[in-house]
């Protein structure tokens, strides 16, 4: 076939490195390419399916009808590509692929898995489309962000659910596009101070209620708020404000959907054939066949897409725990063993080393994030093909799952646990809160409070908190201060910063009214000033990932419900850090320093801009040579109810 323009054929080299799981860019070659053949201007289409007998192009462009337009096998029948040329098919034209199977007979109609955009659900067609025309204008942005995603950089991450942030209640409450959020969200999250945004599941998905984690469209970002160049647009102004863009990525499971991936070509194609590996009974979805090479490729070329073509800044890799277990979420016969016996999923395992030594490779200057919440160790370790940094010797090195960060689910559940208890019996559950210092430093964390927590019954974070409304807000701001205060970067889900009182509701806009009230408005403060103070305070970040960034000085003051630390910058700059967690101010509160001077309140949560009583420390206190926490000098502190505070020198 000769050519007036370069065509997007799939050839020996992709069919190999397909069938070796390790093709980085297939959506170049399979899905949908207009082209010019001859001179004649068409599309031309590829797509996976080995256990086809026929496969065809059906669309708006020929009524539909299975056979008119048929697509040929590429190269032997178990290499399984089918790929054709349609001449008169434009950009924008919907098409979906008809799959005769050989097994039984079987046809459905599919939607392209490599499709870069799909019709508004309820729709299920795939639209041919292409990337090439938006021109971006994030050069400084993307020539410098490497800066901001070392474990040295502050990261503090504001986690946005776009269908829900806000909403036009004049239009009959419909969601804003891609392009109606940009400004607004770009100010409002550069006036609180975050360093990034991360973007629950964009990857289409047919229903809404799955806030994307079922996704059809591993290449196509959902057309509910526009065109893929809209929410390219939205990254750009997020880049020009100097915000970061992390997307929620699913590649542990997917939807049933006829039209999706789900027994493709007849076959558990995507799928793992045993439904004890293949299907997800918690989720009632499907689940990748993570040691087919096909399969890999698939995911690892989605992955790449995202932070490529979108310029997106990493990835937060929702479901890890449920990937690398192979009894994860099942009963006892509900699941096969691995060859050795074990529950480990190794196939998933070497999957994710092998995604994040492509990323590494390939995008160097991006970081991804794991969604893992059990104690498999050193996810944040490096891959087997990757030198073990400093520190990081011994028998575990050599086996890291190689992402850049953890969500630290047990720090968020001990915490959350502890904040809903009366103060009157926190002094025995102390340890919940001291818990962590066991294994801040066994992995690289982030401290999230997500849209997980304020669901399903579980309540917003404001309505955890107990006691009467005045110390549900005072908890509420300890509790972020806590936070911003530990090792580790940190996540708030959108509404978390304006205390709502109910949970979230993907069908509604954020209770913005909220803001008219003071001790919102005072929350929401708080919220900023923590950003900017963690973002200018290298003692509260540079060491967030090291031992010898946090220092207790007393973890077991479990009678006054107390905890006292010292955050520590590599130039030995130190914050300490005194947290009360009752609603008792306590006078006379002694706690050791190293250095003399005057010590100044850099932030008290009880302060009465915040909504606080104004119990405090005039802003500072003088250092005195009386012995404490084995140190030669010391402060007497006032300690406010259910309030932090932090001094510097």
């Amino acid at each position: 076939m000769t050519t007036s323009a370069p065509v997007a054929s799939f050839g020996e080299l992709d069919a190999h490195l397909m069938r070796e799981g390790k093709h980085p860019r297939l959506y170049e070659k399979l899905g949908a390419h207009p082209a010019t053949v001859n001179g004649v201007a068409g599309t031309q289409f590829a797509v996976w399916a080995p256990h086809a007998e026929s496969l065809s192009v059906i669309g708006d462009f020929n009524e539909w009808t299975p056979g008119k337009h048929p697509l040929a096998l590429v190269g032997t029948v178990d290499g399984g590509v089918w790929q054709g040329f349609v001449p008169g098919v434009r950009r924008g034209a919907l098409y979906k692929y008809h799959v005769r199977s050989r097994v039984r007979g079987f046809e459905v109609a599919k939607a392209d898995p490599f499709a870069l955009r799909h019709e508004v659900a309820p729709g299920t067609a795939s639209i041919v489309w292409t990337l090439e025309g938006y021109q971006w204008n994030d050069g400084a942005w993307m020539s410098n962000r490497a800066q901001v995603s070392t474990r040295a950089a502050p990261i503090t991450i504001y986690e946005v659910h776009l269908g829900s942030w806000m909403r036009v209640p004049e239009d009959n409450n419909r969601s804003l596009t891609y392009r109606e959020i940009a400004p607004k969200l770009v100010d409002y999250v550069k006036q609180l101070g975050f360093t990034h945004v991360e973007l629950m599941p964009l990857t289409e998905h047919p229903f809404f209620g799955s806030w994307g984690y079922e996704t059809t469209g591993y290449f196509a970002a959902t057309s509910r708020y526009g065109t893929p160049e809209d929410l390219m647009a939205l990254v750009d102004a997020l880049h020009a404000a100097g915000i970061g863009v992390l997307l929620d990525w699913v590649p542990a499971h997917f939807p049933t959907d006829e039209h999706g991936l789900v027994y493709f070509d007849g076959t558990p194609l995507y799928e793992h054939p045993d439904s004890r590996l293949g299907f997800h009974p918690e989720w009632n979805t499907s689940i990748f066949d993570f040691g087919r090479q096909e399969v890999r490729s698939f995911l690892l070329s989605s992955a790449l897409f995202w932070l490529e073509r979108f310029h997106l800044d990493g990835l937060r890799v929702d479901g890890v725990a449920s990937m690398i277990y192979r009894d994860y979420g099942r009963k006892s016969g509900e699941w096969i063993p691995n060859a050795e016996g074990g529950n480990q999923y190794w196939e998933a395992v070497e999957l994710l080393q092998r995604l994040n030594e492509a990323i590494a490779r390939e995008q160097p200057d991006t970081i991804t994030v794991a969604e893992e919440s059990t104690a498999w160790p050193q996810v944040t370790g490096p891959t087997r093909s990757e030198p073990a940094d400093a520190g990081e010797r011994g028998p575990t090195a050599d086996r890291g799952l190689g992402f850049h960060f953890k969500w630290d689910m047990g720090w968020m559940h001990d915490t959350l646990k502890y904040f809903n208890r009366d103060p009157i019996h926190r002094r025995h559950h102390h340890h919940e809160l001291t818990m962590r210092g066991l294994y801040a430093f066994s992995e690289r964390f982030v401290l999230p409070l997500s849209h997980d927590e304020v669901v399903h019954g579980k309540g917003s974070l404001l309505a955890k908190m107990p006691g009467d409304r005045w110390q549900k807000f005072a908890s509420l701001r300890l509790l972020y201060a806590y936070m911003y205060s530990q090792p580790g970067k940190k996540l708030l889900f959108m509404g978390s910063e304006l205390a709502q009182w109910r949970e979230w509701n993907h069908d509604g806009s954020l209770d913005w009214h909220l803001l008219d009230d003071a001790p919102h408005r005072q929350i929401h403060l708080l919220v900023g000033t923590l950003n900017h103070l963690y973002r200018s305070t290298p003692a509260l970040h540079e060491l967030d990932t090291e031992p010898a960034g946090f220092e207790w000085l007393d973890a077991d003051d479990a009678e006054n419900s107390v905890l006292v630390y010292e955050r520590i910058a590599r130039n030995g700059e130190r914050v300490l850090c005194v947290l009360n967690f009752t609603p008792m101010p306590r006078a006379n509160y002694r706690v050791g320093v190293t250095a003399p001077g005057l010590y100044r309140e850099i932030l008290n949560t009880d302060a009465a801009e915040l909504g606080g009583s104004g119990q405090g420390n005039l802003g500072g206190v003088q250092t005195t040579p009386v012995r404490a926490h084995r140190r030669e000098l010391s402060l007497n502190l006032t300690l406010p109810p259910l309030g932090a505070l932090f001094l510097k020198l």
